[in-house]
């Protein structure tokens, strides 16, 4: 293993999304990443075209840089093999409630027991003292229970939406990094392990809130919150002759840059809604409408070269098409060919951070259920009998 973290091993007993996202980034930093999947599998391995069963798109791009090992939990006997698996570990990761935790066996006091240096960190719905605490929850609940959904309903004038990425199961992934390496960095002083909960709504409501909380962050409210710019109607890619074209015009600098490429450089100083940001903002309505306007008389391919020499940020609207032409990530290798040991030839995409000396990469391709059970266990000392009689038990699968 290389990369910054490694020698950091980590239990990774989290399925679907959120989980597994974040602790591919651990793999990918170096962690010893052990995928611990129920006999079934994790679900979305069946999501998506597939050359192999369980083997989709989605699975293959939120589980690289791991090792898998299938253990029935619900068992015995392998419960007893996970228990002996995390008296070695770093970090222990799920994704489920943690009631359901508790009904395995496998609640933090029971885990500290084996070992107390063990950072448990938990990715679930709701923060454990409220009364939500047991309830389910997804992507698409949690995106509505945030007001993400109802910002969707202020800023189109329609119905409430969601968001057609799973924004809210990575956003709490990529926190649960954060606090893992966080709690590991602290550990390094008080040489005590922890119990970590990372709940998705308050998680989302933070993240949505952050930005349109507004004058509800006053006590009493000046306003009624939302962030006027993001709520605007004619916040949106704009319509240009032959396509469509995204740009922000934002700052004092590059107000004047546009006018100017249009010949009214003078309403800089005469426009009062141009005066300052605080003023563009109370109109922006008004001022992104004529910006879409004005776009709407030119060639998509025009705007983008005199955007770019105006200095003025913009950039296509890429489809899944046209995404892969894309020459900045032609140029930076961000998709990757690779060759897969079970399914061929893959389009991967790089860690996109850059380190000068320990890069992040993928350290392993995504496995096969159960690919590692009987090396991952011989590392943890277990012998071939003792493999052998877990696999009778049905503690390996079938």
């Amino acid at each position: 293993m290389s990369g910054p973290l490694s020698g950091l091993r980590v239990i990774d007993m989290t399925a679907v999304l959120m989980g597994p996202y974040g602790t591919q980034w651990l793999g990918d930093m170096g962690a010893d990443v052990i995928k611990i999947e129920a006999p079934e599998g994790d679900v979305v391995r069946g999501i998506g075209p597939m050359r192999s069963t369980g083997m989709g798109p989605i699975f293959l791009n939120t589980n690289r840089s791991k090792r898998s090992v299938v253990l029935d939990v619900k068992c015995p006997a392998g419960r007893a093999a996970l228990l002996r698996l995390v008296s070695e570990a770093d970090v222990f990761v799920y994704n489920v409630r943690p009631q359901a935790m508790a009904r395995l066996g496998l609640s933090y006091e029971t885990l500290a027991e084996t070992n107390p240096r063990i950072i448990y960190a938990g990715v679930f719905g709701y923060g454990q003292d409220g009364p939500y605490a047991a309830k389910p929850a997804y992507d698409d609940l949690i995106q509505g229970a945030s007001t993400l959904s109802a910002m969707f309903a202020r800023a189109s004038g329609g119905d409430p939406q969601y968001v057609p990425a799973a924004i809210v199961d990575r956003i709490t992934g990529l926190a649960a990094v954060g606090a893992i390496l966080a709690a590991v960095y602290e550990r390094q002083k008080s040489g005590q392990g922890q119990r970590i909960d990372i709940p998705m709504f308050e998680t989302m409501v933070s993240f949505v809130l952050s930005d349109h909380l507004g004058g509800r962050s006053f006590e009493p409210p000046l306003d009624g919150g939302g962030y006027a710019r993001l709520l605007s109607r004619s916040r949106r890619p704009y319509p240009t002759l032959d396509g469509f074209v995204c740009a922000l015009i934002y700052t004092d600098k590059q107000w004047r840059s546009f006018l100017r490429l249009l010949g009214r450089e003078s309403e800089m100083d005469t426009d009062p809604r141009l005066a300052n940001l605080t003023a563009r903002t109370e109109h922006v309505d008004a001022l992104y409408a004529e910006v879409g306007r004005i776009m709407a008389t030119r060639s998509t391919a025009d705007w983008l070269a005199s955007l770019d020499a105006a200095d003025i940020p913009s950039t296509p609207v890429h489809t899944l098409d046209s995404i892969f032409d894309d020459p900045h990530l032609t140029a930076t290798g961000f998709f990757q060919a690779e060759d897969h040991p079970t399914e061929g030839r893959l389009r991967a995409m790089r860690h996109a951070a850059t380190w000068s000396r320990t890069q992040p990469a993928s350290t392993r391709a995504a496995p096969r259920p159960g690919q590692h059970s009987e090396e991952v266990l011989r590392e943890a000392g277990f012998s071939a009998d003792e493999i052998e009689k877990l696999r009778a038990e049905g503690a390996l699968g079938h």
